[in-house]
């Protein structure tokens, strides 16, 4: 039997999500809800198996070992496990430097 755990999406990632779905949405309305149902979809399966997902390999190489992360077409959702939670921690366009984002983000967070 598998464990289950609760999905918690902050302001900030709803706020992400919403600016994903609003950019592809002027131009291809259908591709925007689709990409809207996936990364639904995606993060939903955290909460059967939240492990499945792979350590950050930006990361990982400065041994920051917390953060994993699922891939929905271009995007990268990142996330971490607390416990009996997945909190999904921000999603990124993968054509973008992921390394300088994530290194900048988590300075903020913690400053």
């Amino acid at each position: 039997m598998t464990n289950k755990y609760s999905v918690i999406i902050p302001k900030t990632v709803k706020t992400e999500i919403d600016e994903i779905i609003s950019f592809y949405y002027v131009e291809k309305e259908d591709y925007a809800f689709k990409i809207f149902e996936n990364f639904i979809n995606r993060i939903d399966s955290l909460k059967e198996f939240p492990e499945r997902g792979r350590v950050v390999p930006e990361l990982e190489k400065n041994n920051i070992l917390e953060y994993r992360e699922i891939i929905e077409s271009y995007w990268r959702i990142i996330y971490r496990i607390e416990r009996n939670q997945v909190v999904i921690y921000t999603l990124i366009d993968g054509r973008r430097n992921v390394e300088e984002i994530l290194i900048k983000r988590l300075r903020a967070k913690f400053a």
